[in-house]
């Protein structure tokens, strides 16, 4: 069995250029290999094995002669006969600092029965205050210990896996180094969800040679279009980690095609300025995603990363993320705090390491200021998580949730039962609505009901966050009530008919719907009704079907479409200013999808009884329609009179923006400067931190609309304003 030797480390470290203390890390090899030379790994390998390959990442980590003499010795103490005294004696006191500070770092406990280990991890806490190299050292050995998990046993490797996903990697996140957390995620998923791990690494493979072949187009492009600008950058790609797809695809429930930052291109200058100005030239090269820009220079992430994001779509049709960043930030990105060792000889960065360690020192100080040791165990874990929220029951056990989380995905991750009679909740000890959102380390406490009947709200689906909240809120309704889901679905199911102007006889819509369900397979209608109303069909994703079924038994003739326009209740003076060829006289109504305005170019359509109705020529619903041919004979020409340009029309604005103090009476300010009658104007907070403003306004044409929309959108927080039904 292959294992790599001392003296292939010592090259390495000879080919790392670092300046390493070459005698002080043999005698710390030849330490380590006489103290584990009876010992073997479960592999079959000499245990010497894998303090050597823990050597090898720290040396790879740029980190510096202690660190490394500590890796390899980090197993002596806890391990064999040697003890802390005879570390020191050989290398000193702070070799053997960092060899105590990993002894007895040990594994963070994952359950609230924490008491006994309460002591190491406050050393250990204590000890990363001091010196993080401890942290790194640990990071290592734990990286070691999953490229080599295949020789344990089933139940260790998931056990292993867990800790390694919910602790280490959450530590190397918050340190900033990369690749220790990447690879770490990617090995543990490779143990806690296998079947979804080799799906992805199927579906990257199927694509790999189409992937190289656009990511080297990018970066031929990039360059080319740069050095017109005389900038010569360093430009690489890259492919996002196993976890991170995982986390999109299957916990967000996102397909492939939906991953925009799956493929990125990495642009590296030396300057600020330069990486400004390349955004600009990249926005001009390619079409930007809106809402896809972030900028970390200016706002760094609390691990310190720093770079620009921007995700675009080249001609392909392909989204790409772009990162631009200096040399410095990429030392930063890829090694965190590891950076300082690597890339600023070491301890001389030490004092740039503080705001970058504080989260330690603050659970020190709340430590200190009289929380337990349980208490501290849970602030550690609640400090350790990037893209959940870690709260607690009132007995302490800890819970991990999605960053958005509320109070309904709380009690459903308790227990369904919790959920179910949930009638209220505290959140440290306050009374809260359940649509609050989770913060880390808040504790949460569920006020229940003992009533036999009561169950949870159908709201709380569009309160949610988890799908396993919902999941178990849609069992609920399904099991519990069944006769109101009946009625629920009936009446969307004749909501959205209305919506979509579906009119049946009776005894056709009885055999339309019972057709619909036999498709769904169900065997009733009532079954079919039950499952629209507790959310087990969507009919957002059945109402492109439902029309097309409606218009293959509906198929009117030219005339008698038009006959039935003109035998509508006529009108003395068409009110609507809507001149319509070829029909005098005929009842005009505008649709509600588009709500067209005068300066839009329209179109009518001949409805069953209800006269025309008015659309814009862009509408979807005009576009759908018009592909089917029984469809397409319906439509005539329509346009605006002249004499309407002064009545007064309504159109829905809707506004996204930032959630700030005074963005509404900002909207309101342009509103009424522009003297239009202000109908209704409402706001509601979103899950993503902005807020949505929904105005309905009076106005006289598509010209004003549009001025007010560009005076709208320069307000400050504004992300966009778009005309409802556009």
């Amino acid at each position: 069995m292959r294992y790599r030797t001392y003296e292939e480390l010592k090259q390495y470290i000879i080919d790392s250029e670092r300046q390493n203390d070459l005698e002080k890390v043999k005698r710390a090899y030849d330490i380590a290999e006489e103290a584990h030379e009876k010992q073997l790994r479960v592999s079959g390998e000499p245990y010497v094995s894998h303090p050597i390959e823990v050597a090898f990442i720290l040396v790879e980590l740029g980190m510096d002669t202690a660190s490394v003499c500590a890796g390899l010795l980090h197993d002596v103490v806890e391990d064999t006969e040697i003890d802390l005294a005879y570390v020191t004696k050989q290398f000193g006191p702070e070799i053997s600092a960092l060899v105590d500070g990993v002894t007895k770092l040990g594994k963070i406990p994952l359950t609230t029965k924490e008491e006994q280990q309460a002591e190491n991890v406050r050393k250990m806490l204590l000890a990363m205050a001091e010196d993080v190299r401890v942290i790194i050292i640990k990071l290592a050995d734990r990286l070691h210990n999953m490229r080599t998990m295949m020789y344990m046993p089933a139940q260790k490797q998931r056990e292993k896996s867990l800790e390694t996903m919910e602790v280490y990697a959450p530590i190397a996140h918050r340190l900033g180094i990369r690749a220790v957390k990447e690879e770490l995620e990617d090995l543990a998923l490779h143990y806690l969800d296998p079947i979804a791990c080799k799906e992805i690494e199927k579906t990257l493979e199927m694509n790999n040679a189409e992937r190289t072949l656009l990511v080297s187009s990018m970066q031929e492009r990039i360059i080319a279009r740069l050095n017109e600008y005389n900038i010569e950058p360093h430009i690489e790609g890259r492919v996002k980690s196993l976890y991170g797809i995982y986390r999109k695809v299957y916990m967000a429930g996102r397909g492939f095609d939906e991953v925009y930052d799956i493929y990125a291109v990495r642009v590296i200058v030396n300057t600020v300025i330069e990486c400004y100005n390349i955004l600009g030239i990249i926005h001009d090269m390619f079409r930007p995603i809106p809402n896809r820009f972030k900028d970390y220079i200016s706002t760094p992430k609390p691990n310190k990363y720093q770079s620009l994001h921007t995700t675009v779509i080249g001609r392909e049709g392909i989204p790409f993320e772009i990162q631009i960043r200096t040399w410095d930030m990429n030392y930063t990105a890829e090694y965190g705090v590891a950076a300082h060792w690597k890339y600023k000889a070491g301890i001389k960065g030490k004092d740039s390491l503080e705001e970058g360690l504080a989260w330690v020192r603050q659970i020190i100080e709340s430590q200190q200021e009289g929380e337990g040791a349980e208490d501290i165990i849970k602030t550690i874990k609640t400090d350790l998580a990037s893209e959940e929220v870690f709260v607690f029951t009132p007995k302490g056990d800890v819970k991990s949730l999605p960053i958005g989380s509320t109070i309904v995905d709380f009690a459903y991750a308790i227990h369904s039962a919790v959920g179910n009679r949930m009638v209220g909740a505290k959140i440290d000890s306050r009374i809260v609505s359940l649509d609050t959102q989770l913060k880390t380390g808040q504790i949460i406490d569920i006020i229940t009901t003992k009533a036999e009947n009561h169950g949870p709200n159908r709201e709380w689906l569009n309160i949610s966050k988890t799908s396993e909240a919902r999941n178990k809120i849609r069992a609920w309704f399904k099991k519990e009530r069944r006769e109101e889901n009946i009625q629920e679905g009936k009446n969307a199911l004749d909501s959205e008919f209305k919506r979509n102007y579906i009119n049946l006889t009776e005894k056709l819509r009885e055999e339309f719907i019972e057709q619909l369900a036999k498709r769904q397979h169900y065997e009733s209608v009532d079954d079919f009704y039950a499952a629209i109303g507790y959310g087990g069909v969507l009919l957002s994703k059945l109402m492109q079907r439902i029309k097309d079924d409606y218009q293959k038994i509906i198929k009117p003739s030219e005339q008698s479409d038009i006959q039935l326009a003109q035998m509508v209740v006529p009108r003395q003076k068409n009110s609507t200013g809507i001149i319509i060829e070829g029909i005098d006289n005929c009842l005009v109504k505008f649709s509600q999808c588009c709500n067209p305005l005068p300066g839009d170019e329209i179109i009518g359509f001949i409805t069953r009884g209800h006269g025309v109705s008015v659309h814009k020529k862009d509408c979807a619903n005009v576009i759908s329609s018009m592909s089917d041919e029984t469809q397409r004979p319906r439509w005539i020409k329509a346009y605006f009179a002249d004499t309407v340009a002064q009545k007064g029309f309504r159109s829905t604005l809707d506004i996204v923006g930032t959630d700030r103090n005074g963005l509404l009476a900002d909207v309101s300010i342009v509103l009424a400067n522009f003297r239009v009658p202000l109908h209704e104007l409402n706001a509601r907070e979103l899950k993503n931190s902005n807020s949505n403003i929904v105005a309905t306004i009076g106005i006289q044409d598509v010209e004003q609309l549009n001025n007010i929309i560009s005076k709208l959108e320069k307000i400050d927080g504004v992300i966009s304003v778009e005309r409802s039904g556009k």
